[in-house]
């Protein structure tokens, strides 16, 4: 056992709570500083979920994946910044404030886990915890260039993760190489009895580009349609065009489902927050309400407080969605929807190996560019919500930047083949060193 000191300057706003000296044990990971988003209980350090309704909250116990991590001998130094409760794009919405790009700090980072993003491009830490429901781990990756993989669903256990959206997220590792991201990976992978939705899946796997000859890679038309920056398009499909070169045979596919997968997605998502977040009632969770008013009266006043903007928007959604008289109309429709997306990857995945695109359809927004329009910036996450309706792994690599900003190669496999797309990013990485 040993300890660090932890004496970053967090000039980007990163974190929400640093742990200034640091415990580590022996294993793959001793020694090494890791960060780890604030849904992801830690037992004794503050999470908040970036909201003020969870703020002075001490968690008694550890998600699977920090036990994991404190087994393989990591130093959690802190809990980073994020949307509140993981709703948004830009890390805009946290009751602590806005994390900036370190790429250029008049620019977010990306969202929701904008702070573990921002740590790991500044230089604060080599790797970070961050989840991903519907891109909130790739988003953040391709806006800040740096490497984040979401998952398959169930190989990576959600105990210990404060649900916003419990069919479609998870947790993922985040670092500046694929390499990296590999070795975390392979840490918080596998099975856990505690979660219902845990699939016996371990992970042991050193990158390799051997596999690349022959590959066969599905680029959907789709992923570069209307509302795709041209010069975000251009640098994908070179990308795209460089592990043609290394022997990949590359395939033009359509994805018809994904004209109505983002409406499927914030149907789905809204709709299970707005159940998940029904416990936050200021009697067993965050501040105390102190009101001489009925409870019902009580508990609208302190969720109004307490919850910003954007979660309230989106409770207020999800609860229309599920009401008498609309469940059907919206969110019998959204599964629907849903199962098409499933279907559609099923059907590219029985002539391809890999999916390509871009991983967003825009470098990272100026600050408070997207605020006041939560259309647009839902608009955003077009190209990541697919793999989350399907459960299906994702990451996002680096492929080059536009206008010195950083523009992301989003690569999806099949369930359960995070090596085969962990071995393309990584072939396509040693090519553009």
């Amino acid at each position: 056992m040993g300890s660090i000191t932890f004496d970053a300057e967090d000039r980007w706003n990163a974190f929400i709570t640093l742990c200034r000296e640091a415990d580590y044990g022996e294993g793959l990971l001793a020694g090494v500083p890791v960060a780890v988003k604030d849904n992801i209980s830690t037992a004794g350090v503050q999470t908040t979920c970036g909201s003020r309704i969870l703020q002075g909250y001490i968690p008694p116990y550890d998600a699977h994946v920090v036990e994991l991590l404190k087994a393989a001998g990591a130093a959690i130094v802190g809990k980073t910044n994020m949307d509140e409760f993981g709703m948004g794009t830009t890390t805009e919405s946290s009751a602590f404030g806005p994390t900036t790009n370190p790429v250029d700090t008049a620019r977010v980072p990306g969202g929701s886990s904008g702070g573990s993003a921002a740590a790991v491009a500044a230089g604060m830490v080599p790797m970070a915890l961050g989840t991903d429901t519907g891109g909130s781990i790739r988003c953040p990756a391709a806006f800040c260039g740096i490497v984040g993989l979401k998952p398959t669903y169930g190989r990576v256990s959600r105990y210990g993760l404060i649900a916003y959206a419990n069919s479609l997220e998870g947790i993922g590792p985040m670092a500046r190489n694929v390499e990296d991201v590999s070795g975390l990976f392979s840490v918080i992978a596998g099975p856990d009895a505690r979660d219902a939705t845990s699939i016996d899946r371990p992970y042991s796997h050193t990158p390799s580009s051997d596999g690349i000859e022959g590959l066969r890679i599905g680029v959907p038309a789709e992923f570069f349609g209307a509302g795709v920056d041209p010069g975000v398009a251009e640098k994908v499909r070179s990308a795209i065009d460089s592990l043609a070169d290394l022997g990949a045979e590359i395939v033009e596919c359509s994805m018809p489902s994904m004209a109505f997968a983002l409406a499927a997605y914030y149907v789905t998502c809204t709709s299970e927050a707005s159940s998940n977040l029904a416990r936050f009632d200021g009697i067993r969770y965050g501040p105390d309400i102190e009101s001489k008013r009925s409870w019902h009266d009580a508990y609208q006043e302190h969720r109004r407080e307490h919850f910003g903007k954007e979660v309230r928007r989106r409770i207020m959604l999800g609860t229309f969605a599920l009401s008498a008289g609309y469940y059907g109309k919206y969110y019998a429709k959204a599964q629907a929807a849903r199962k098409s997306v499933g279907e559609d990857f099923a059907r590219l995945f029985a002539d391809v190996d890999v999916v390509a695109g871009p991983t967003m359809p825009t470098t990272a927004f100026a600050l408070g560019e997207k605020t006041a329009d939560p259309l647009s910036m839902y608009l955003a996450d077009i190209l990541t919500v697919p793999a989350n309706l399907a459960g299906v792994p994702a990451i996002s690599v680096p492929c080059g930047s536009v206008d010195g900003l950083p523009v992301g190669l989003q690569l999806i496999g099949r369930h359960c083949e995070e090596e085969r797309i962990i071995d393309t990013a990584y072939a396509y990485e040693e090519v553009r060193r």
